[in-house]
């Protein structure tokens, strides 16, 4: 479990003069990992680190050999067009390149004159996944979302009783898991009307969001070998933002006896940088049960998880219409809640995704699920916010929105904050859709 060192004193400054901006996402205490390259240059991908409103070319630091031992030997694993051999590397080597990188970004640093020819500006770039995803698991880690769905659909039973015991999972589809900004399809699928006597395939009239974080595994585990939950940390190299986009329509139909297909496998948004678990390490905060609920069993059980094992990240839903983009408005906030409310730790997702045996390897993402909160203004799906449809969203000039239209942004944002720590961002995950294919 990361604790505080050097490279999170908020006195910190960066010669990356935009850094040191109030309410940046990218200070010196963050440092995020992405893959990028220059727009419209034909180059080729490779990873950088965000430092204000610039990264730090890896390869290209690499070729200026400033750094030694571990710390080296981790920038070379980053030096490539993803970052699956830097998360295959471990706790130890992760730490060294962030240390080095820190002090070498520092105002005063004897490297300034080495790195500063290795900065692009982010808004030359563009980004691609950041790791070669080659599975994906969405969990439903919070209670408050489950339960506000399970109200709609089983209003005597709302919570199944296995809820409170385990972490619940599905395995989703990574090959359409795509970096933001994404432009994905309306999808179609089977719906069925209450009073229909037969299903149709249409295009989906109920599409929805789904506010995550994903959680990106560093070295996996070897076929039969569980992680236990006190270790399961060394095996998560960071979180990214995650919109899980949703047919509701199609889910309705199609979700039992297996859960869901299509209404989940035709798009996942992922923001481009991964903050790291070090960089989290100020935003812990006590994993926290209401005191008349089961106590985990023994294998998803530690003191530690219990003391830090959960994070306070700041998350925010936006909508912006085709008509608030053509008046010039941004997106308009409708909820915002944080991921200190998971009824189920990063740890104990790795833990019980493990536990019978399952082989992890660097790159997977597990998804958090929709990560609401107690309250109705933190509900992070719009089938919550607007109960199923009953009580519309009003937004600028008029508008409202139950569901998703064609040409409608939504961008999801995090960030953290707590006293004595910087403020540091995740960035933006940005996805907007376009009309049905015929």
């Amino acid at each position: 479990m990361s604790l505080i060192n050097e490279t999170h004193d908020p006195a910190l400054r960066s010669w990356v003069d935009s850094a040191n901006r109030p309410g940046h996402d990218f200070p010196i205490q963050n440092l995020p990992f992405a893959s990028f390259r220059r727009r419209d240059r034909g180059e080729a991908w490779r990873c950088g680190v965000a430092i204000g409103d610039a990264i730090v070319d890896l390869a290209a630091l690499r070729r200026a050999h400033p750094f030694e031992g571990r710390a080296a030997e981790a920038l070379a694993a980053a030096a490539q067009p993803q970052l699956n051999a830097l998360m295959a590397a471990g706790p130890a080597p992760w730490s060294a390149l962030r240390l080095a990188l820190s002090r070498a970004l520092r105002m005063g640093s004897a490297l300034r004159a080495v790195v500063e020819p290795c900065l692009v500006p982010q808004a030359d770039a563009e980004y691609g996944l950041p790791a070669r995803i080659g599975d994906y698991t969405d969990f439903y880690t919070s209670v408050y979302h489950a339960t506000n769905i399970g109200r709609q659909f089983r209003p005597d039973n709302p919570l199944l009783p296995n809820y409170k015991w385990l972490p619940i999972g599905y395995h989703g589809r990574s090959s359409s898991v795509a970096v933001s900004p994404q432009a994905f399809y309306r999808p179609r699928g089977q719906v069925k009307a209450p009073d229909a006597a037969a299903p149709v395939l249409a295009p989906s009239r109920r599409l929805d969001i789904e506010l995550e974080l994903g959680v990106l595994i560093g070295p996996g585990n070897a076929l039969g070998d569980a992680i236990p939950v006190a270790e399961a940390e060394a095996h998560v190299f960071g979180v990214v933002l995650l919109n899980d986009w949703s047919a509701r329509d199609i889910q309705a139909w199609e979700y039992q006896p297996l859960g869901p297909f299509l209404a989940k496998n035709f798009a996942t948004t992922i923001s481009p940088w991964v903050v790291t678990l070090e960089a989290l390490a100020p935003y812990r905060v006590a994993f926290e049960r209401p005191s008349g609920d089961p106590h985990p069993l023994p294998y998803l059980d530690d003191a530690a998880n219990r003391a830090r094992g959960a994070f306070d990240i700041r998350l925010s839903i936006g909508l912006q219409t085709p008509r608030m983009r053509q008046q010039g408005l941004a997106d308009q906030v409708v909820a915002q809640t944080s991921y200190r409310h998971a009824y189920w730790t990063v740890a104990q997702m790795v833990a019980h995704h493990t536990v019978n045996g399952c082989n992890l390897q660097p790159g997977d993402l597990l998804g958090t699920g929709t990560l609401s909160g107690p309250t109705p203004d933190q509900a992070a799906s719009f089938i919550e916010l607007t109960e199923g449809g009953k009580r519309p969203l009003s937004l600028p000039g008029g508008e409202q929105r139950t569901f998703l239209e064609d040409g409608d942004t939504v961008v999801l944002r995090g960030w953290c904050e707590a006293p004595g720590a910087a403020r540091i961002g995740l960035g933006e995950c940005r996805g907007t859709v376009l009309p049905a294919r015929s």
